[in-house]
């Protein structure tokens, strides 16, 4: 498949060729456990291999911004987890949000669609598709139909979705920690009827500006990759193999579901109220991951040096709770 142009990257967007890892929250909440355990891995896995590592506030969703981008922040840093340069807020890179959907659409990628998610559970779905997906109820609407389809949703403006390429339904890829993965792909939304735009493609077109080469991040984020590498082809962006992903397990509460705040103290902040201290929690995190022994105090800079990717466990981590 061939990529709707080739131009360059714009000076920005090529900023360093040398590859970067990053760590990219929602400032939706304080940072928990779970949150923590992914942002120093993905920290190891770049200082670990001398790549930067970079900061991305994803701000996008107005409806969730809690404002806790300063206190995340501090708190990765009370951990030992440094960056390099400013933290980028995603807000900030709109134009080229909005560049890359224009690429798409003058290729004839991208439609209009007015469903709500009612209409989508309640529609049929094409034989083996996966729960949820988009069954293409807007993907072949005539003029006439979409701006029917428009009136009938005013003042609410229709989102727009990918028209995924035929024989695209899924794609597969090396991860560094679940090995071979396979995912599937439908007409993904690009922008939301709000104007937000959507995760998959902010995320595709924030890191190839920023040079990032080293995906690390949580591994129930692992079946939106396939989307993300679909977006990256037909962009002319960079995609695997030149870049690597690394899916990493979750931390579970002591109920094993996935760690939650009502799983009791389990931010820096309400663990400090305990008297567990952030040095502390940076060694029972080490101590997940193989990289300390049972109790040992450890320096961020200990864990650099003891960090081997491929010893990394492949299990998600019960966190026991104090």
């Amino acid at each position: 498949m061939e990529p709707v142009n080739d131009a360059p990257r714009d000076s920005d967007e090529a900023a360093n060729e040398s590859g970067a890892g990053r760590y990219a929250p929602s400032p939706s909440g304080d940072l928990h456990l779970g949150n923590l355990r992914t942002a120093l891995v993905a920290w190891l896995f770049a200082r670990a291999s001398g790549r930067r590592f970079l900061m991305r506030i994803e701000d996008l969703d107005r409806a969730r911004d809690a404002g806790a981008a300063a206190a995340q922040l501090a708190d990765l840093a009370a951990l030992g987890i440094d960056w390099d340069g400013e933290p980028v807020l995603q807000t900030s890179r709109g134009a080229a949000h909005e560049a890359a959907i224009a690429q798409l659409a003058a290729a004839g990628f991208v439609y209009e669609c007015t469903c709500t998610r009612k209409d989508i559970l309640a529609a049929p779905t094409a034989p083996h598709a996966p729960p949820g997906a988009y069954p293409g109820t807007c993907r072949d609407l005539s003029d006439d139909e979409r701006e029917a389809a428009r009136a009938r949703i005013a003042p609410r403006l229709p989102a727009l979705r990918l028209r995924a390429p035929a024989g695209e339904s899924s794609l597969a890829f090396d991860d560094l920690l679940l090995g071979n993965v396979v995912g599937d792909i439908d007409d993904l939304v690009l922008r939301r009827g709000d104007g937000t735009v959507a995760y998959n493609l902010a995320v595709v077109v924030d890191d190839d500006a920023m040079g990032v080469d080293q995906i690390v991040r949580g591994d129930d984020l692992a079946s939106s990759t396939p989307r993300q590498i679909l977006l990256q082809r037909l962009l002319g962006l960079r995609t695997v193999p030149q870049l690597q992903y690394a899916h990493v397990p979750l931390v579970l509460g002591p109920g094993g579901a996935r760690l939650a705040k009502r799983d009791g103290a389990v931010t820096l902040a309400d663990l400090r109220a305990t008297g567990v201290g952030a040095a502390e929690v940076r060694s029972l995190l080490a101590e997940s991951l193989g990289l300390a022994g049972h109790g040992e105090p450890v320096t961020p800079d200990q864990i650099v040096e003891r960090f081997d990717p491929t010893a990394l466990p492949r299990a998600a981590w019960a966190w026991p709770g104090v």
